[in-house]
């Protein structure tokens, strides 16, 4: 049963400046993880993977249906690519099936998280 579905448009041009003026907020979005598969990659590579991550988790609060904030924060939920380059939830406070998908253009990144599990 889907529990909650969350979507997220994010604008890398905006991540990229955010990273720029605040060079430490990817310690606050990226868990140690995801950070590491962050500097594997390069330029525009760099800024999509922090992009998605920033997305990923939006849409993450979004499906839980607390936002970012006081019952969820950036660290609450790990998103890490497989060999293949697909993303998957190995890490979030959700108990179920965590359905995750993240598609960029040049300017901007799109996720979306669904959310399975049991009726309460």
């Amino acid at each position: 049963m889907i529990i909650g579905t969350g979507i997220d448009l994010t604008e890398i041009e905006r991540i990229k400046q955010m990273h720029v003026e605040h060079p430490h907020m990817f310690d606050k979005i990226l868990t140690p993880n995801e950070r590491a598969q962050y500097e594997k990659r390069q330029g525009q590579a760099q800024a999509e993977y922090l992009a998605g991550r920033f997305s990923l988790k939006e849409s993450f609060s979004k499906a839980l249906g607390t936002g970012i904030g006081r019952h969820f924060s950036f660290q609450d939920a790990e998103f890490l690519d497989d060999e293949l380059g697909k993303p998957h939830a190995v890490q979030s406070v959700f108990d179920g099936v965590v359905h995750v998908s993240v598609s960029h253009t040049a300017q901007l990144v799109m996720t979306q998280v669904i959310l399975e599990g049991k009726p309460e």
